[in-house]
């Protein structure tokens, strides 16, 4: 299986007043073509920042300071900036958390999308126009020739999100980085949106990097998922394996935080027991099975 994303020994900090925070502490994973991995943990554990580390787009006072980023087997932390403008949006693609954030309130979604094609395929005028319609279509926006004239506060919370992943997929990237791309919506439109993922990855063969604290996504969505915890992955193997077989504590903490059918009414859920030792902190990644690593002794 070729490799497309090959992230290695990936190290992002921030530098503040009360002294250097290890975002991101020696972080690996690979993505193949049309592959989904999921990456999971909960809130404050390094997921989206190295989603930004990923894209080069962590502001100060946070820093790359270690490990490769290889895309194609090109280190991307080699690239100049002029470089990477043109590898974001055009080759790796990313959907933010908060579309009503990431939007421009003051500009038509349809001038939005027409951005990133004249910038990376320099389509203009009618043509750019007629590449923002096919996008809406393409993610299921009703009448998309007249909401290409709306803008984001006209359009509900789902639809915001379908625009966010129109510019992503605009120019036909060959990776899409969702974080929490289903954050705040109803169940009905969650179901909506990652139908219409599921439904993408399939047609134009385009892998996705899945962050999310929710398992139950993954398990819908992913291929493989890297567990991550204070900056670090804790395990990592294919969806089937990491629900059947967790073998690091906190996976198995996470696991049985999910509320379930057989959940006992009013009782409540499992909270995280699991803190890490100094051993655990220092513990490698080891496989322990065919594509199963976990930072536990073997």
């Amino acid at each position: 299986m070729s490799t497309l994303l090959e992230v290695k020994n990936l190290q992002t900090q921030f530098f503040t007043d009360d002294g250097v925070i290890n975002a991101v502490d020696g972080v690996s994973f690979e993505i193949a073509p049309a592959e989904i991995v999921g990456l999971v943990g909960e809130s404050g554990c390094g997921k989206s920042v190295t989603s930004l580390s990923v894209l080069r787009l962590v502001s100060n006072p946070g820093k790359i300071t270690g490990g490769e980023i290889n895309w194609k087997g090109d280190d991307l932390l080699k690239y100049s900036e002029k470089l990477m403008r043109g590898l974001r949006g055009d080759d790796i693609a990313m959907i933010f958390q908060e579309p009503m954030t990431s939007l421009d309130p003051l500009y038509t979604v349809g001038n939005q999308i027409m951005e990133a094609v004249t910038l990376h395929q320099g389509l203009k005028g009618k043509t750019a126009r007629a590449k923002a319609i096919e996008a809406l279509r393409d993610v299921g926006i009703p009448e998309p020739e007249q909401r290409v004239d709306s803008y984001p506060h006209q359009m509900s919370g789902g639809m915001r999100q379908r625009v966010m992943i129109a510019i992503a997929l605009s120019c036909d990237p060959e990776l899409l980085i969702a974080d929490e791309p289903t954050t705040a919506l109803d169940v009905t439109v969650q179901a909506k949106v990652l139908d219409l993922l599921k439904k993408l990855r399939k047609e134009r063969q385009m892998a996705i990097l899945l962050i999310t604290h929710n398992m139950g996504l993954v398990a819908e969505m992913c291929d493989r998922v890297a567990v991550m915890h204070s900056g670090k992955i804790v395990e990592m193997a294919s969806v089937q394996e990491i629900f059947a077989n967790p073998r690091h504590p906190y996976t198995r903490d996470l696991l049985k935080s999910i509320p379930t059918l057989e959940s006992v009414p009013k009782q409540p859920l499992s909270t995280m027991m699991w803190e890490p030792s100094e051993a655990d902190r220092v513990l490698p990644l080891a496989q322990i099975g065919d594509g199963h690593f976990a930072r536990v002794a073997v």
